[in-house]
């Protein structure tokens, strides 16, 4: 098997999803990555603080072995972690998820929002049950960090959102009769409301009531 991730174009696709300034940790990173099958698929494009990121919606690598990622640096560890919440295998991707959903870098927000508006119910709930909570509490690091990447990205939110009733639509109205239930919706009404409290801190302005 060819080894896609030596390949100068995929590495570039790999670092473009992360913020520059973490470029040597990002390269780092990625030389624990086993070999792929494919490249790197579909990216999206979104602002982390400002700045442009894109990152694939699908990477196909197998994951490292555990040593390979113990001798990594916690910012290696999680930049490895954050790629994997793409992975084509959703257990994967959960597995990784379960592992960043809990900081606060900005740059981890677009990978857990990226999962808001897919299809995995699990996931959905591995979300849930630990960003919500802190998103309902008003200036905390979790709701200023994920409030200026939704205030940032209302089309990017505004897509997720759409996503997220279209699954709700056709795959949990059972589970879930009413979409306000449902845990993606949940979530998409804590980034909204985390984006306002951004904007008003931001403008000085206090909310009407």
């Amino acid at each position: 098997m060819a080894d896609l991730n030596a390949d100068p174009d995929v590495v570039v696709a790999l670092e473009a999803a992360f913020p520059r300034h973490l470029r040597a940790e990002v390269q780092s990173a990625l030389r624990v990555l086993p070999p792929a099958k494919h490249k790197p698929a579909w990216p999206f494009h979104v602002l982390v603080a400002g700045e442009p990121v894109a990152i694939p919606y699908r990477i196909y690598p197998d994951e490292p072995s555990p040593d390979a990622q113990a001798a990594l640096s916690p910012t290696q560890r999680a930049i490895v972690d954050c790629l994997y919440t793409r992975h084509h295998d959703g257990r994967v991707r959960q597995n990784h998820l379960e592992r960043v959903v809990g900081l606060t870098e900005p740059w981890v927000a677009p990978f857990v929002v990226q999962l808001v508006g897919e299809y995995v119910d699990e996931i959905l709930l591995v979300i849930q049950g630990d960003l919500a909570p802190s998103l309902a509490v008003p200036d905390n690091c979790a709701g200023r960090v994920y409030g200026r990447f939704a205030a940032e990205n209302p089309a990017f939110l505004a897509l997720t959102s759409q996503r997220v009733a279209s699954y709700w639509s056709c795959h949990y109205r059972q589970r879930y009769p009413a979409l306000t239930d449902y845990p993606g919706h949940v979530l998409i009404a804590a980034l909204r409301a985390a984006a306002r409290r951004f904007g008003t801190a931001v403008s000085g302005v206090s909310p009407r009531s």
